[in-house]
């Protein structure tokens, strides 16, 4: 397989939960937040801020539980209500940076049980998180090892029912079919996480 595992290119921090929430995160604010972190209204950045929002305030598909976290502590709570308390968080480990290469599979591990929360890493001014559960998610430790030695443990994630996706989503259209026909199996980016039962 051949695979280019990135990170996040503007690394932000978590901020505490006590300063997160005194910052407005919702689109009816947005002068108050673009005024906040000085971003100019017409700018790349504030384009960024709007679309992480929009994002963020969308309805999930049917039977998805979603949530922005906006501290690590918003997150943990999130995934404790919906997980129980015994959670570990995993994400993908590349040994060294590197560019687009060759891996060959040495193992793949089901992680627990079927019920994780995938958290993916949001462009925003600091670290914001997009969580989803669902029941059709299974969550698989893929150990690797590429062309020129470097080791992965990389976590990939399947969706087995697409059905209420939207059909214009890039993963359909990279694949050829249509939702609900087949699973989508994906690797996570270095900085998306998925918690599982511990």
């Amino acid at each position: 397989m051949t695979l280019h595992f990135t990170k996040t290119t503007t690394p932000t921090a978590f901020l505490p939960r006590q300063v997160a929430e005194k910052i407005p995160f919702s689109s009816k604010k947005m002068p108050q937040i673009l005024d906040y972190f000085s971003v100019k209204p017409n700018s790349m950045e504030a384009k960024t801020i709007k679309q992480t929002i929009k994002e963020c305030e969308e309805p999930g598909i049917k039977g998805e539980e979603k949530y922005c976290a906006t501290s690590l502590e918003s997150m943990v709570d999130f995934c404790y209500t919906r997980l129980g308390k015994s959670i570990q968080a995993i994400s993908t480990e590349v040994k060294k940076e590197t560019p687009l290469q060759t891996y060959t599979i040495e193992g793949v591990k089901k992680m627990a049980n079927d019920a994780a929360v995938v958290c993916h890493k949001q462009n925003y001014a600091y670290t914001v998180f997009y969580c989803h559960k669902t029941q059709t998610t299974k969550a698989y430790s893929v150990s690797m090892v590429g062309v020129d030695g470097t080791k992965a443990e990389a976590v990939a994630v399947c969706h087995t029912d697409t059905s209420g996706w939207n059909p214009k989503h890039l993963a359909f259209q990279v694949l050829k079919v249509k939702p609900g026909t087949v699973p989508i199996c994906h690797f996570l980016p270095e900085d998306h996480i998925v918690w599982v039962h511990n």
